[in-house]
């Protein structure tokens, strides 16, 4: 073996030389490895899967000896399958003569693990399986020393162990799981989907990685192109409501699909989707249904649906209804429900069991979306019967005609007939009817009815221009049930008379100047009238006939129902008569023919060279725009300084009436002096009189107590034990209870003289807290009386903060005690 590798190092040493044109010197191993692989027993046409590539460097700069240059040594029989541990690949040193002198070393990838060199003939040996999907090539380093010296007798040459792929990965299909879908009724050869399996494998090496797909499952409808795994339909006639899902096994195996390939396979799952193929079909083809003749417009009858195989919006309908000739009109419509697709048969007009009792009508089915694909599939519609049972109920009275419109003359008589109005049992029985006016529809009871015949009279006099219409409710219900009741509006018209004299529109008065020209206008005058007559009114004007023959002014009818007064001479004397009263006769145009008389109110005034009134005799005619601005702002002012006035002169009235003390009777609940003062201090002993704070009714002078004490010290050298003892009450004298009595005396004097009180005894609750506590008053009012039992004059001792309390305390005691003495 060690021969043959170095005559492959020879051989591959002259080819480069060869190549290059140079002599052959140096050392590589060239093309010539395969025939030396082969001379060495290794077949033609095998696998092997160990090479050393020596990538080329430039020759010039390398020295002779261990060059590198490339080749692929495949060595036979035990690098096959892969590598195993003892494969071996060799390499030379030109200087190498085979003495063992030279000692071959290697570095890089693997050296020393994966890759072990002969020192002597080195050999290069693989110490473990490799794998070529997992690493398709080493990059190693190879020295040649000298044993005894360790000197590098040739450059270091680099050199590629490359691992030569074989066929030990099977195809593998990496982006499943594989869901497609396809329409039904599809033509033979759509294009489904398209699957791809990878091979580790090298592509470049033989077929390792040259895949073919095929069908393993389901080639009865799918078909697999074997080159590019697209799937295709099979046949034409995939049917989803047969058939929804398919399960189709698709098969990739390399080698180009010879014998011996590996291979792999996945599930694809195709979904037949929907079109719409099928048409609608009702499951039975009549349906019954009933419903009572007093359901009301819009009530469900009942609900029909038509069967699809589809899905989706393929199932999606539309219904159509129509009645059978001759079974009475559109009683009934129909709706489609969008959630459940079902058709909903409803009221449409008012149900009459006594004219029809059975409504037949058909039901037609009709798909919304069809497609014209399959339009000779055969029509996508389909037909029902559906008849409807009308059942008897007990209805109320029914109006004839329901409602109308009433006239009456305004001038009619209490009693008159105003209408009739006529209701009817629609049922078979035909019970007889009763009639009445709802009282809240005509408060004032304006009109009546007559309740069997339904005559409608009036009930009280008629006023069309107080009220034009009425609007009332009739009642109709059956006369052994009045539940069964029905409700009809009537509008009554009242007809005008001309019952109503025209007036002028209002009282006119008018003013002509003392130097008016004749025929000048002086007032236009309108007349109104309450009546409304249908040809429209027409008014005539003149002066009353009564009256004698006016010479200062005249009367002229314009014809479109107004008049105009005019002067009749030249000037007036407004000293001789200053007011004139103009009686003017207005007459309407009937029938009856109605007048009135309305009274014009002329004054003679003075009037300025403009024309302009400036004041008459009696009342003053001054217009605002005949006052000149100053004279309105002087007149504001005296009109707002009279208000000032006022309002100052009604203050100081409150004021006054404010501090005005009235006289009311002594009352001791009235009698509280409360102090919050307090005082100035230490050596303010005047800041207010004890005196005051004494009842101010004596209820006698407390006497006894002895006064035990005697000096004290300051409260610093006091005794702790020293106790000084609280003023007691009086012992035993009565209070004097005549201030009560006669205030109790006051009042019932005063209650029974008031006239205003009831005339019963009034109850009151008068309070008196009594004198016969053992405890006796905490209240220091009475402190300085003799009836304390403490002398009080230890506090001057104590310094100038309780002088003042001494003071008033002893001395008040020195007071009582003077005169006692």
């Amino acid at each position: 073996m060690l021969s043959m590798l170095r005559g492959l190092a020879g051989a591959a040493k002259n080819e480069t030389a060869a190549r290059r044109g140079a002599p052959g010197r140096g050392c590589a191993i060239a093309r010539a490895a395969a025939a030396a692989a082969t001379a060495a027993g290794a077949p033609a046409g095998r696998e092997h899967p160990w090479s050393i590539l020596l990538i080329p460097w430039d020759s010039a700069r390398q020295p002779a000896g261990l060059r590198p240059s490339e080749a692929r040594l495949g060595v036979e029989p035990v690098l096959r399958g892969g590598g195993v541990h003892g494969d071996r690949t060799p390499i030379h040193s030109d200087s190498d003569e085979g003495d063992g002198t030279i000692k071959y070393t290697i570095s890089g990838e693997g050296a020393g693990t994966i890759f072990l060199i002969d020192e002597l003939t080195g050999d290069i040996h693989a110490t473990e399986r490799l794998d070529r999907e997992q690493k398709t090539f080493y990059t190693l380093r190879a020295q040649a020393r000298d044993r005894a010296t360790n000197r590098l007798l040739e450059p270091e040459s680099e050199f590629i162990i490359k691992v030569q792929d074989i066929n030990d990965s099977e195809p593998r299909f990496l982006h499943g799981p594989y869901i497609g879908s396809v329409a039904e009724l599809s033509p033979t050869g759509t294009s489904v989907m398209q699957v791809m399996a990878s091979d580790a494998d090298d592509p470049a090496y033989g077929s390792s990685a040259r895949l073919v797909y095929s069908v393993l499952d389901g080639e009865h409808h799918f078909t697999v192109d074997p080159k590019t795994g697209v799937i295709r339909t099979a046949v034409p006639d995939l049917d989803r409501e047969s058939q929804e899902r398919y399960e189709v096994v698709i098969q990739a195996t390399d080698m180009a699909g010879q014998l011996g390939g590996l291979s792999g396979s996945t599930t694809v799952t195709i979904v037949v989707t929907d079109v719409n193929d099928n048409p609608p079909r009702f499951p039975q083809k009549m349906y019954q249904f009933s419903i009572q003749e007093s359901a009301p417009v819009g009530t469900a009858v009942g609900r029909v649906k038509a069967e699809d195989s589809d899905v989706g919006e393929n199932t999606d309908m539309t219904y159509h209804l129509r009645e059978e000739s001759g079974s009475g009109g559109d009683a009934f419509k129909v709706t489609t429900d969008s959630d459940t697709q079902e058709a909903i048969i409803v009221v449409q007009k008012h149900l009459d069991f006594e004219s029809q009792q059975v409504h037949t009508v058909v039901l037609e089915a009709l798909n919304k979306f069809v497609d014209p694909r399959f339009a000779d599939l055969g029509t996508f519609r389909d037909q029902a019967i559906v008849r409807v049972a009308v059942t008897d109920v007990d209805e109320p009275p029914e109006f004839r005609p329901p409602s109308g419109l009433l006239e009456v003359q305004e001038d009619a008589q209490v009693g008159s007939l105003v209408g009739v109005v006529t209701a009817r049992d629609p049922d078979a029985a035909n019970r007889p009817v009763r009639y009445a006016i709802d009282r809240d529809s005509d408060l004032e009871q304006i009109f009546d009815i007559d309740a069997d015949t339904g005559a409608i009279v009036t009930g009280k006099g008629l006023d069309r221009e107080t009220a034009g219409w009425h609007n009332i409710t009739v009642l109709a219900m059956e006369a052994d049930n009045h539940a069964q009741l029905s409700r009809a509006s009537l509008r009554i018209r009242i007809l005008d008379v001309n019952d109503n004299p025209p007036e002028l529109a209002t009282p006119y008065e008018a003013a002509v100047c003392e130097d008016a020209k004749p025929g000048q206008l002086i007032q236009t005058i309108s007349v109104v009238d309450r009546d409304e007559p249908q040809g429209g009114h027409r008014f005539y004007f003149r002066l009353v006939p009564e009256a004698p023959s006016n010479p200062h002014f005249s009367l002229l009818d314009i014809q479109d129902n107004t008049a105009a007064v005019h002067t009749q001479h030249m000037g007036f004397n407004r000293q001789e008569q200053d007011v004139f009263l103009l009686p003017i006769l207005v007459v309407d145009s009937g029938p009856p023919t109605l007048s009135s008389t309305g009274t014009l109110t002329i004054r003679i005034c003075g009037c300025d060279s403009s024309g302009t009134i400036q004041s008459c005799n009696t009342t003053a005619f001054v217009m605002a725009a005949s006052l000149s601005p100053g004279a309105l702002i002087a007149l504001l002012v005296c009109v707002l300084i009279l208000i000032v006035l006022a309002l100052l002169i009604l203050t100081l009235r409150r004021h006054h009436k404010s501090h005005l003390s009235s006289d009311v009777d002594e009352d001791m609940r009235d009698n509280v002096i409360k102090y919050n003062d307090e005082g100035g201090g230490e050596q303010d002993t005047e800041a207010y009189d004890m005196s005051a704070l004494r009842s101010l009714y004596d209820f006698g002078e407390l006497k006894g107590g002895d006064a035990g004490g005697g000096a004290a010290s300051p409260p610093q050298a006091a005794s702790s034990s020293e106790r000084h003892s609280l003023p007691r009450g009086p012992s035993s004298p009565e209070p004097d209870f005549s201030v009560f009595r006669d205030f109790i005396s006051r009042k019932v004097a005063l209650a029974d003289a008031d006239l205003s009180v009831p005339p019963y005894d009034a109850f009151q609750t008068y309070a008196f807290e009594g004198a016969g506590s053992p405890a006796a008053s905490l209240s220091s009012l009475h402190s300085g009386s003799t009836g304390s039992e403490q002398d009080f004059a230890f506090l001057r001792a104590w310094g100038p903060r309780f002088r003042p309390l001494a003071a008033l305390y002893a001395g008040h005691r020195g007071d009582d005690e003077a005169p006692a003495s």
